[in-house]
């Protein structure tokens, strides 16, 4: 007499309890082989100079708990016999844990090499870091957008169909979020086009800042006096929009008066000194001084040089020495400075 078969629904129970055995014994070795190749490859790529390998380990370490799991329970049950409707159940989960995984791993990856680059491209070229931050978001979004498509067909479900319908509702879904699309369209037309990038000086109308980080809907730049200024991606483009940071160099234009009782002869000299003046300061270009105009209570003296760098320390710094040579020079020569003055002239009744 042979012994009872002991079965859990339509499956043996040996058979079950070696299916789990082997399950278990496959994710207990994923997870040891995943161990020891990071261990070592992680050591491998400390002594390389090539930022590749790096990126491979970050990737291996995205390996999720889950998805040994689901290796091992599908190669488990290989040899049971189970329903259809079970073995479609164990291959939807197995392949849905392999998509996800897969995705991970693309996007870590996705995300290293972007990084890396996107630091060696902001010495040179922030706007284009900019660029590459945004095509790295975009990438992200086609990469699980695909990988969600690829799930819901094995799933069973009708992909084709579920296009068009989210064509149609991304219709409506677009005009009801216009104003929120209107500003990510003009972030992608700021990453794009440039006209800016972070740590640039903008002055947008009477509002003056450094830019901090440009968002999907609004941009932030940082104040002289230290306050945060958020602008809105659209409201920004229609702005008139002053960008310091793309200067190459600053052209200065200032003024001074003299006093109408200067001697003509000395007037002569003015433009003379202020040239001296300015070309005693290196990285400057002097450009011109003239005897302007008559004003009302002082003879008017125009200059205009440029200072060779677009630092406005350091244009200060200049303009600070520009002016005290200025002054020197005038007490040498005797010409007075011009100050807001009247002259009342007293007559009386016998005069």
């Amino acid at each position: 007499m042979s012994p009872p078969e002991w079965t859990i629904g339509p499956v043996n129970l040996v058979d079950a309890l070696i299916a789990i055995g082997v399950a278990a014994g496959i994710f207990a070795l994923l997870v040891f082989a995943q161990r020891v190749l990071l261990n070592r490859w992680g050591k491998f790529a400390e002594g390389t100079a090539n930022s590749l390998d790096d990126d491979l380990v970050a990737v291996l370490r995205r390996t999720q708990w889950w998805f040994p799991l689901a290796v091992g329970l599908y190669l488990g049950t290989l040899h049971l016999d189970l329903p259809a409707q079970g073995d479609r159940f164990v291959r939807s989960l197995t392949v849905l844990a392999m998509l996800l995984q897969a995705g991970l791993w693309s996007s870590t990856f996705l995300a290293c090499r972007l990084e890396r680059y996107q630091q060696k491209r902001l010495e040179t070229d922030p706007g284009s870091a900019m660029t590459l931050s945004a095509a790295g978001f975009l990438g992200r979004i086609a990469l699980w957008s695909f990988i969600l498509l690829l799930a819901l067909d094995n799933l069973g479900i009708n992909v084709t169909a579920l296009i068009a319908g989210l064509g149609v509702g991304g219709i409506a879904v677009a005009l009801a979020v216009q104003n929120i699309l209107g500003d990510l369209f003009a972030s992608l037309s700021i990453l794009l086009d440039k006209p800016f990038a972070v740590g640039d000086f903008l002055n947008i109308d009477d509002l003056r800042g450094k830019v901090e980080h440009v968002g999907l809907k609004t941009t932030r730049l940082r104040s002289l006096s230290g306050e945060q200024l958020v602008f809105s991606n659209s409201d920004l483009l229609q702005s008139r929009i002053h960008n310091y940071g793309r200067m190459y160099e600053r052209r200065v234009v200032f003024e001074i008066g003299v006093t109408y009782q200067t001697p003509r002869t000395k007037l002569e000299i003015i433009p003379t000194i202020m040239r001296e003046a300015i070309e005693a300061s290196e990285g400057t270009r002097f450009d011109r001084s003239h005897f302007k105009a008559y004003g009302n209570f002082s003879l008017n003296f125009e200059t205009v040089y440029f200072v060779l760098s677009p630092d406005y320390n350091h244009y200060m710094d200049i303009q600070q020495a520009v002016n005290l040579r200025i002054h020197q020079r005038f007490e040498e020569e005797g010409i007075e400075f011009a100050y807001p003055t009247q002259t009342l002239f007293l007559a009386t009744p016998d005069a």
